[in-house]
Order: C-alpha cells, then sequence, then structure tokens
C-alpha cells in the first residue's frame, strides 16, 4: 500500500512539473500571415493579426458567392429543388469538384452541398452562370456585394478563388463577409455537415467529405468555409457557437493544413475561455407600449427585432447598462415585424454597446373616420381640448 501511495505521489509531482500551454494573445497565429476573431453579434474584434493585409483567399473567395445564392433562395428566384444545367465552362473547372458533365442536371441543394462542403468550383460556376447569367456578371456582382458591405481591401476577378492577378481579400475584410453569410442562418444547415452523399442513388453517387475538419473535432464548430491553393497557402474561416456566444475565426497563409486546423482551434479557445455574452433582452421581448395618432389601437406594444446582448471578458465584474428608445417619424398604416426604431444600450460611461432594431406585436392601420370623430367628442366633454 505505501509502495502505492509512493507512486501515485511521485506522478503528481511528475504531472506538476509538466508546462501547461495557455493561450496568450501574443502567442496565437505564430505561423498564419493574416488572422482575426470577431464576436458575430456585436462584430467586436478579439484578436487580429495583419488584419487589413492583402492576401490571397483560395476558395474562401465561395462565401461571398454563396451571399448572393441565398438572397435569391429567400426572394423566391431561385429555389433548392430546381435543376441547373452545367455548361462547359463550369464542367471544365479545375480544382476542388463534384465531377460535373456537361449537360448535366443538378439540384441546387446538392449544388450548395458541393460548393461549401466539397469548395465545388464547377459547383459555384454552375450557381454563378444561373444567377448571374455569365460568370463575369456574377463576378461583378460579387464585387457590387462587397462594396455594399463597406469592404476596403476586396476585389474579385473569379468565384471560385483560383489564383489570379488582382484577386484578393483580408482577415477582416472575410470576417464580415462570414458575418453577412450568416445572416442567412439556414447556410449552416450545409456547413455543419460533415459527410454526405450527391446523386444519392444513381450511378454516378459522390461522397462528400467536408473539408473543414474542426466540425468533427471542435465543439461547437459549424462552419464555415476553407481554402487552398499555392498562392494563398491554407485558408479558413469557422465559425463556433458556446453558451450563446458565436464567433468567427479568420486564418489566413498558413503553410500546413494541420498548423491551420491547430492554430485556428486555438484563437477560438482564446475567445471562449476569455469572453462570454450575456443575454439583457430577448428577441420579441415586449419592451413598453406607444401611442400614434389616429391609430385603430390605444396602446401598441413595442418589441425587440432581435436579441441584445452584452460582450464582456469573464474576468469583468457585472457592469450595468442603460437602454434607450429612438422610434422613426411613423406613417400609417405599419405591419407587424415593421421596424419603426432602435433599442440603444450604453454603459454607465455613455458609450454605446449595441444596437438593435424595434417593430410591434400588431398590424397597426389608420382608424375610421366615426372613430377619430367620437374620440374627439369624449376628449371635448371630459375637457382635454379646452
Amino acid at each position: 500500500m505505501k509502495k502505492f501511495l509512493k507512486i501515485i505521489f511521485l506522478l503528481l509531482i511528475t504531472f506538476s512539473l509538466l508546462p501547461i500551454k495557455t493561450y496568450a494573445a501574443n502567442d496565437l497565429l505564430g505561423n498564419a500571415k493574416a488572422g482575426i476573431l470577431m464576436d458575430y453579434e456585436s462584430g467586436t474584434i478579439l484578436y487580429e493579426k495583419n488584419a487589413n493585409e492583402r492576401l490571397s483567399v483560395a476558395s474562401m473567395t465561395k462565401m461571398m458567392g454563396m451571399i448572393l445564392v441565398m438572397e435569391a433562395l429567400e426572394d423566391g428566384s431561385l429555389r433548392l429543388d430546381e435543376k441547373v444545367k452545367a455548361s462547359k465552362n463550369a464542367a471544365g473547372m479545375g480544382g476542388s469538384q463534384i465531377w460535373l458533365e456537361e449537360g448535366e442536371e443538378i439540384t441546387v441543394l446538392d449544388l450548395i452541398k458541393g460548393i461549401m462542403m466539397a469548395s465545388a468550383n464547377d459547383g459555384i460556376v454552375c450557381m454563378a452562370e444561373r444567377i448571374g447569367g455569365t460568370e463575369k456578371n456574377f463576378v461583378s456582382m460579387m464585387n457590387s456585394k462587397a462594396k455594399e458591405l463597406g469592404l476596403k481591401n476586396t476585389n474579385f476577378v473569379n468565384p471560385t478563388g483560383l489564383d489570379e492577378d488582382n484577386h484578393y481579400s483580408s482577415a477582416y475584410d472575410m470576417a464580415l463577409i462570414a458575418k453577412e453569410l450568416l445572416k442567412h442562418e439556414d447556410i449552416l444547415k450545409y456547413t455543419s455537415i460533415y459527410e454526405d452523399y450527391l446523386r444519392k442513388g444513381t450511378s454516378r453517387e459522390f461522397w462528400l467529405v467536408n473539408t473543414n475538419k474542426l466540425i468533427a473535432s471542435y465543439k461547437g464548430a459549424d462552419g464555415l468555409k476553407t481554402g487552398m491553393t499555392d498562392n494563398a497557402g491554407y485558408c479558413m474561416a469557422v465559425t463556433a457557437k458556446r453558451n450563446n456566444m458565436r464567433l468567427i475565426a479568420i486564418v489566413l497563409g498558413e503553410k500546413e493544413g494541420k498548423v491551420r486546423n491547430q492554430e485556428t482551434a486555438e484563437l477560438l479557445d482564446y475567445g471562449f475561455n476569455l469572453y462570454e455574452v450575456t443575454t439583457i433582452k430577448q428577441k420579441g421581448e415586449v419592451l413598453g407600449t406607444i401611442n400614434i395618432d389616429k391609430a385603430n389601437l390605444k396602446e401598441i406594444e413595442i418589441v425587440a427585432g432581435s436579441d441584445v446582448t452584452i460582450l464582456k471578458k469573464k474576468a469583468d465584474k457585472d457592469k450595468e447598462y442603460k437602454t434607450s428608445v429612438e422610434l422613426n417619424t411613423l406613417k400609417l398604416p405599419i405591419s407587424k415585424g415593421d421596424t419603426i426604431g432602435k433599442l440603444i444600450v450604453r454603459d454607465t460611461n455613455g458609450n454605446k454597446i449595441d444596437e438593435v432594431s424595434i417593430t410591434i406585436n400588431n398590424d397597426i392601420k389608420k382608424d375610421n373616420f366615426f372613430n377619430i370623430f367620437l374620440k374627439l367628442l369624449k376628449s371635448m366633454i371630459q375637457g382635454e381640448l379646452f
């Protein structure tokens, strides 16, 4: 027994002397050319390295194309079950592909899976021609979206991310593109799949395995996009969610895929270990009531259009925050869900922490003339006007 206890004691001493790996900010991304860690909800940057440097971003380019695809799905001009015919141009794309054949018809759903899981160059060109008419026009749409998002260090020459002169972005711009793509929540249905099949049940069934290995190995990871070319090196855009906090990590210019995966995981660990998000108002929560002149309802409930969250370091003590409502100029009628103003959150020093839209719980229309007349008469009788 004494000998056993002695062995246990020696083992405890040995383990206590082993170095414990921690991730201080200055230790992160030692091998990458650039990178950034961003809180999704607030857009707060938690870490950055050469974040605005213009670099090749390989297939992470496809995230911008997928924003256009998701917009088309949401406005009804594209359907998941629609079959798209592959052109000679699309079928001829090299690099990562799902082996489309010229004239083959494939569903939009399968194309999205192929693009986001297997980084299919033929798939994104097929979608580009469907949405833009031509690949060139689609690239113009991508660059227009970049301008709309205020990206200052991004220019696309193709939708695939294959190396070409004047095709570049930055870690910061890529984070903003990822943030915009995540507004289309359905994208996570496809980026979170680790393996699947295309053309299932046919003679050309194709097995897909997600190029983002963190989907399988990192807790909370559910997207977004990897990339690799000679010019770009190994790149990665990863999003993960834990305890109500979603982070976006961008890593560019790694020399090895395993190192890219490891350093991206460490970057996410840094964020989840040091920071937390607190929800102070939930989406749909009633914030109060307002009165609108000549409306058919006397009291109108205003509600938060989305969750109101506070990002803070775990080490910080609880802080107090103040909220205020700013209404737009309101004109009747107003439909349920319409944005009517904003809820602003400030700290005790008056610094703005967050801002979300506010809306209403009911459809509001202009009251009829008879009811307006009765209200006016009632006010006169009660002496409210004189």
